[in-house]
């Protein structure tokens, strides 16, 4: 039987593509899950809070950043995620573009991810990750090639 999606408890979270520029270069911070994907740095929203104000802090927290500035929103995506308590429950992630003048990451404590890492544009390319994440950092790339900041 097809679960019926709209029926589904709904929790709305919020990510970012972070990136800091370097010698001419950009680089994105990415998180390694336990699945062996790299992904994008996501996490729930509280109570109250703006996706936005949200996804910076979700992200800061995740990423262990001091500096974060959303710059602008790039996309969402919808999933269906197992929840141990609940069971089936729909996640709706909103993206943004996100810039950091930190260089170092520190992974903090985040059920399910076991690594942070910075990459330089060009090995996003053959970086194993998940499909509907690439629309986002496609976006990103495109949007940053033609800004020069």
């Amino acid at each position: 039987t097809k679960t019926d999606l709209k029926n589904l408890p709904l929790e709305k979270l919020g990510g970012a593509v972070v990136y800091r520029r370097e010698n001419g270069k950009i680089f994105f911070a990415l998180v390694h899950d336990v699945f062996g994907y790299w992904t994008l740095s996501k996490g729930r929203l509280e109570k109250g809070e703006n996706v936005d104000e949200g996804a910076s802090r979700e992200v800061r927290e995740e990423l262990g950043l001091k500096n974060l500035i959303i710059e602008k929103k790039i996309g969402s995506n919808d999933y269906i995620a197992y929840d141990p308590d609940k069971g089936q429950i729909k996640k709706s992630v909103t993206y943004f573009l996100a810039f950091t003048s930190d260089t170092k990451l520190a992974l903090g404590k985040s059920g399910g991810l076991n690594d942070a890492k910075w990459f330089e544009m060009s090995e996003l390319e053959n970086l194993k990750t998940y499909d509907d994440l690439r629309p986002m950092l496609n976006k990103a790339i495109e949007w940053l090639s033609t800004t020069q900041n």
